[in-house]
């Protein structure tokens, strides 16, 4: 059996926020087992799992995704929305859109450090729309 739900994300500023609980509170009751797609519906953010615990690994996390793509390059050509908008384009790319999680025992089965994280790339990105597929 296949469901499938939309929801916002609450709006976040730039950096690495774990969504983890945000994210359980909207979807519907797990099955036994399973799977969980996530996909988020923008091009400046993004989607991944990473340590739950130590604030200080999304901080630096953030710090990386800024020092692997800088704002305001001379090569960039889409720079009509802003020095954080290419930008917030390409680590999009290098992070990515979704993520796939085995549920089991109607839980999400991940690791005990492990927490979904939402990317956010722009200053300002907004509520964030995630479509959630359960397929059990």
């Amino acid at each position: 059996m296949v469901s499938q739900t939309e929801f916002r994300l609450s709006p976040r500023h730039r950096g690495c926020h774990l969504v983890t609980a945000e994210i359980l509170r909207n979807l519907p009751p797990l099955p036994p087992a399973g799977l969980l797609h996530l996909f988020v519906r923008h091009t400046s953010c993004a989607l991944t799992i990473n340590e739950n615990a130590d604030p200080d690994v999304r901080s630096d996390l953030n710090r990386i995704f800024d020092h692997i793509v800088p704002e305001n390059q001379p090569y960039y050509d889409h720079t009509m929305e802003g020095a954080d908008d290419m930008p917030a384009h390409a680590k999009s790319t290098l992070a990515g859109v979704s993520l796939t999680i085995p549920i089991s025992a109607s839980r999400l089965n991940l690791g005990t450090w492990q927490g979904i994280y939402l990317c956010e790339f722009r200053d300002y990105g907004g509520a964030r729309s995630i479509v959630a597929t359960i397929i059990s």
